[in-house]
């Protein structure tokens, strides 16, 4: 399903002549290596940033280092803070960004499965989704991986006029 939604997000964008960049923290790599494992990503992937150390986020990404020290890494507010500065960092026409607890431990007061994708685009297109993810370590990275590329494609095919089936 994930390979299938990454393709869909390729074809799409590159119809459109527009590109997308990731920044993950809880994923480390999860959803680049998806997306680039499509046949002809490079169409319209150019690439991202794994800041899964909390300082890299206001180094690499721009994420205010007053809101990590008030609310911690997994915040919603963080996850569009990521996103917007993976957008600006890259040039990309659009972003994604992860920030979570995978477990198995909470962190930052935040229980495992607790998860925040943000997405940043054009005309200050901003959004996040809150996510409460159930299972082992690796079912969370699975599923955020999943649940990023579904908020991409689905802003993409609102802001096309399609819809997602």
């Amino acid at each position: 399903m994930t390979d299938s939604t990454a393709a869909k997000v390729i074809s799409l964008l590159a119809e459109r002549g527009e590109t997308f960049a990731v920044a993950e923290s809880l994923t480390g790599g999860l959803i680049g290596a998806t997306v680039t494992g499509v046949a002809g990503s490079s169409a319209a992937f150019v690439g991202g940033v794994i800041s899964y150390a909390t300082d890299l986020k206001a180094r690499l990404l721009g994420v205010p280092a007053d809101l990590l020290a008030r609310e911690g890494a997994v915040h919603p507010d963080v996850a569009a803070a990521m996103a917007a500065g993976v957008r600006k960092l890259t040039g990309a026409t659009w972003a994604v960004a992860v920030t979570g607890v995978a477990g198995p431990e909470p962190q930052d007061g935040r229980p495992v499965g607790t998860v925040f994708c943000g997405l940043s685009g054009p005309g200050d297109v901003s959004k996040v989704v809150d996510l409460r993810l159930t299972g082992d370590r690796p079912t969370i990275r699975i599923h955020t991986c999943e649940m990023a590329l579904d908020l991409l494609l689905g802003v993409l095919l609102a802001n096309s006029g399609e819809h997602s089936g």
